[in-house]
């Protein structure tokens, strides 16, 4: 186990999608800082190994299967969170899927475009729904919503995946607003970020191409140069202005440095981008 944090000890720490990827990293990375975390995934397998290795390391850790389309399983994994460790401090509604496609791509694309519905905006909602009367009740909580720049606003080639980011930012402000002084609220929004099972939702590869608008040939150049290995050594120093790609571990540090903060303070709205990063517009 790493060194427990003071405001992380404790917490009773949920993350949906926690079989791989960004929700793999925050429950391991909450669970280092003394959290005590419950998985939620809809495969088993992976949860199982990822909750096995945090209690080797001397962790507690509980794995639920849960399909977050689906209320009754959700809620299911919320009382056996209240049942084994006693309340639910914090939610991490992480679980997504990215199916970037032009609209042109309907026919190949709709029932991806559906799921993302299904997942990004109903999964959220019931983890809300799940986890609300618990918070409330305890008189304090905190919900991590994983957004997306995507959802600043409609973008070429990501029309239905930015709609349902824009959801998630939507109903994250309306959670902070009626629960204000209750709940804490944060919506986290990443950039560029490969290395994880979101990219095996795009249905059209050339679609993540429109995010870098004009700077089309410089980003594929650099993506590339990434691929191969090959980029030059100051934009892989995360110590440099250079840094040109945040990571998967990136990521999951920011989201748990907005969960390690004291009940009195509310970091809702953070970005997470490499200092580099030349082509998001």
């Amino acid at each position: 186990m790493s060194h427990q944090s003071e405001h992380l000890d404790g917490k009773v720490v949920v993350v949906t999608g926690a079989g791989s990827g960004f929700g793999r990293l925050i429950l391991q990375k909450c669970a280092a800082g003394g959290a005590r975390v419950v998985g939620l995934d809809i495969d088993s397998g992976n949860l199982d190994d990822v909750v096995t290795g945090i209690r080797a390391a001397g962790g507690q850790a509980l794995a639920r299967v849960a399909d977050v389309t689906e209320l009754d399983q959700v809620k299911a994994a919320a009382r056996s969170a209240v049942e084994t460790f006693g309340s639910i401090d914090v939610l991490v509604n992480n679980a997504g899927v990215m199916p970037l496609a032009y609209f042109a791509d309907h026919e190949r694309a709709w029932q991806r475009w559906h799921q993302a519905i299904d997942i990004n905006i109903k999964g959220v909602v019931n983890g809300i729904a799940a986890v609300y009367d618990q918070m409330i009740g305890q008189g304090r909580g905190q919900v991590v919503n994983i957004s997306s720049i995507y959802g600043n606003g409609g973008v070429e080639g990501a029309g239905v995946y930015s709609a349902t980011k824009a959801a998630v930012t939507a109903i994250s402000d309306a959670l902070r607003v009626e629960t204000q002084g209750r709940i804490k609220v944060t919506t986290v929004k990443p950039t560029g970020v490969f290395g994880t099972n979101l990219a095996g939702g795009i249905v059209n590869q050339t679609a993540i191409m429109a995010l870098a608008g004009q700077k089309g040939p410089q980003f594929a150049e650099n993506l590339a140069n990434y691929m191969s290995g090959s980029l030059r050594p100051e934009q892989t120093d995360i110590d440099s202005v250079q840094y040109w790609l945040i990571t998967p571990e990136d990521l999951a540090d920011a989201v748990v440095h907005v969960i390690d903060q004291p009940w009195g303070i509310s970091l809702s709205d953070v970005t997470v981008r490499a200092t580099g990063e030349n082509y998001i517009r």
